[in-house]
């Protein structure tokens, strides 16, 4: 039987009416029940903010704890690079001091004499004598001949004092206002003195005699000074003929004269002429100034080579030393020692420049050195402070590498050299390709936020110093809240003097000056020298101690309010311990306002870390963390050349605290759908 469209309609409404369940008003079916739990996740996951924060907390762990295991360096890693820099090459230092060779069988010279041989050498010279005597401070006496400019030879010998010559000694003052005398302390009060000064002073005269002396005035306005004359020629032992005083009156400025077939030297002591019986000489040591390089570079020279080379040249110019013969030549002026073997290019060269690379070691090529001596004798006689000259070095690479042509040859290539006077000594420096820290680095393939000022990856520290600032705020947070819990939860449930004592303590932590503290701890800290990590599990202990007692104020305002609910009654009807009544029935029900509390005070600690390390009282270089890292980039020049090493620091530490108050304002207003605005 056929039907049409609308019979089939009805018939399909009809047994769709049949399937349908009708349900009551108080069915159970039309419920869903959801736990306490359920309904305050549910309530933050309808939040976007608290899910943008979730999620920017996420990436934050993942790339402070995750990425560095698969990074491939490490906070404290440096890097380095070749790059073609100008260094201080070299030094040229003229020797001023001289370098002492002692002869076969000497003994060393003490310390005090060693002390003035420079200053005895740079007497003789300006004198310009030959020889002096030297009254040594070990009690010896000496003679110092100078064999040429550079070269002195120190005798020792058994010198006897014989005779002086005094100058004339000051014997006091007369003051003509007040007519006062005043002697000299340890002089002898002369016979007749005082008639023969006041004779003297009205007659004007400049010289008088008393007691069989001799003095002298000086006039200075209103004061004489009175001069005892010497006494001429004072003998040690006998008295000697007139000969010997006409001798050493004339030699009395220094020299020697001979007397009865013995040899007498005068020395000056002072203002005094000293004559010495000169006795049994012997050879000390050699003093000289001059350096000996050798041509060949690397050819170390012994000490028997070269203090045979300074004998023979104030010798007869010829040494053996090493098992070879060699000769001293003066070539125009330059000293020259050949080796006899080979008489077509010297052995090495003899002159009064130290010339040494600038790390002291003597790999200078001996035509460099020829080179840079003539330099400085020309800016010496021209009185110049810089110069430059051209000279070729071998060639290093980018890798820092020589490199060498095809037939294995060195390349070498120009360089220009600059000469700088520095107070007596010349600095060369030249550009050339060196082995760097790469510091400050910017941004490239394998650095991809550059270095820092240590030559450390950028990235690699952000991940690391995420670590650490991350840790160090939750571990905070977690002392804050344990201590607040425990004096807040005891505090609020017995109330009381116990309520009383708690909260007094809470209020002198709420004045203490944080600050100051800290920079007092941080200061204590440098002193104790402690190692990174103590240093900041101290710095998490102390601002967890300071910051409890806003947490146990907050959990003793809770519990005062929940103590006297239904609940608690029961709790106490059935006789359950005071201790379970607080943790396991009080603390719970104030547990989501901890959570929200200590969620939003997260952001806070981070930001206090990065204040302390950016003041220096936090955590140390080379620890890194988000404070450190900005504050290696302190000053304002820093910070606008290296904006690639703080600006992402700084958006890392912005977007955690953003992260950290999104959720706690999400967890608040899922715990307590009221305080939503």
């Amino acid at each position: 039987m056929s039907k049409n469209f609308n019979e089939v309609l009805k018939q399909r409404e009809l047994n769709e009416k049949k399937e349908e369940k009708v349900m009551s008003l108080d069915s159970t079916e039309r419920i869903k029940v959801l736990s306490p739990g359920q309904l305050v996740f549910k309530r933050f996951i309808n939040n976007k903010l608290a899910i943008v924060g979730s999620v920017i907390l996420i990436v934050m762990f993942l790339f402070s704890f995750i990425c560095p295991l698969i990074y491939p360096y490490s906070q404290t890693q440096i890097f380095y690079k070749y790059d073609d820099s100008i260094i201080d090459y070299a030094q040229a230092v003229e020797r001023t001091d001289y370098v002492i060779t002692y002869a076969e069988g000497a003994e060393e010279l003490s310390y005090k004499v060693k002390n003035y041989l420079t200053l005895n050498i740079n007497s003789l010279k300006s004198s310009g004598e030959k020889e002096m005597l030297i009254n040594g401070a070990d009690g010896n006496n000496y003679r110092l001949e100078a064999n040429e400019d550079h070269v002195y030879t120190l005798y020792k010998n058994d010198m006897e004092k014989v005779a002086s010559i005094s100058s004339a000694v000051k014997y006091g003052e007369y003051k003509m206002l007040g007519k006062e005398l005043t002697l000299e302390a340890g002089v002898e009060e002369v016979a007749g003195f005082d008639a023969a000064l006041e004779k003297a002073i009205k007659a004007k005269e400049k010289e008088f005699s008393a007691g069989g002396k001799s003095f002298s005035l000086v006039q200075n306005k209103k004061v004489y000074t009175i001069m005892l004359a010497g006494e001429g020629i004072s003998y040690e032992g006998k008295k000697l003929s007139t000969e010997f005083e006409d001798a050493f009156n004339a030699n009395a400025e220094g020299g020697s004269f001979e007397f009865a077939g013995d040899t007498y030297r005068v020395a000056k002591e002072g203002e005094d002429s000293v004559a010495y019986k000169l006795g049994n000489e012997t050879k000390v040591a050699l003093l000289t100034n001059y350096v000996i390089d050798a041509v060949v570079s690397g050819t170390t020279l012994s000490n028997e080579f070269q203090n045979a080379a300074i004998e023979a040249l104030i010798g007869n110019k010829t040494f053996s030393a090493d098992g070879k013969n060699f000769t001293v030549k003066n070539e125009n002026g330059e000293l020259s020692i050949y080796d006899d073997d080979n008489s077509e290019m010297p052995y090495s060269i003899i002159s009064t420049h130290v010339i040494r690379r600038y790390n002291g070691e003597d790999t200078i090529d001996i035509a460099l050195k020829e080179k840079i001596r003539e330099v400085v004798a020309k800016m010496d006689e021209e009185g110049e402070l810089t110069s430059t000259f051209e000279w070729e070095l071998a060639q290093v690479n980018s890798e820092g590498e020589y490199t060498y042509d095809a037939d294995g040859n060195l390349i070498k290539q120009p360089r220009t050299f600059t000469v700088k006077n520095k107070n007596g000594s010349y600095v060369l420096s030249v550009a050339q390709v060196v082995y760097l820290i790469d510091t400050f680095a910017k941004p490239t393939a394998q650095h991809w936020v550059g270095t820092d000022g240590d030559g450390m990856d950028v990235l690699a520290r952000m991940m690391y110093g995420g670590r650490v600032s991350l840790i160090f705020s939750f571990i905070v947070i977690f002392i804050e809240t344990f201590l607040g819990i425990i004096l807040g939860g005891v505090a609020g449930y017995f109330g009381g003097w116990v309520d009383n004592l708690i909260m007094r303590m809470v209020d002198v932590f709420y004045c203490i000056p944080s600050m100051p503290i800290l920079i007092i701890l941080g200061s204590l800290f440098d002193a104790l020298k402690l190692k990174p990590y103590i240093r900041v599990g101290w710095l998490m202990i102390v601002l967890g101690v300071l910051g409890w007692a806003g947490v146990a104020r907050m959990v003793r305002g809770q519990i005062l309010s929940l103590r006297e609910q239904e609940f608690m009654v029961a709790t106490e009807a059935v006789g359950l311990r005071t201790k379970r009544r607080i943790f396991k029935h009080l603390i719970p029900n104030v547990m989501p306002q901890l959570i929200v509390t200590a969620t939003s005070g997260l952001g806070g600690i981070i930001i206090t870390e990065s204040t302390l390390s950016y003041l220096g009282l936090g955590v140390k270089h080379p620890l890194a963390t988000w404070g450190t890292m900005i504050s290696s980039v302190s000053s304002a020049e820093a910070m606008k050349a290296y904006t690639y090493i703080w600006i992402p620091v700084g958006l890392l530490i912005c977007l955690t605290v953003v992260a950290f108050n999104f959720v706690g304002d999400g967890l608040r207003d899922a715990f307590d759908p009221k305080m939503k605005r």
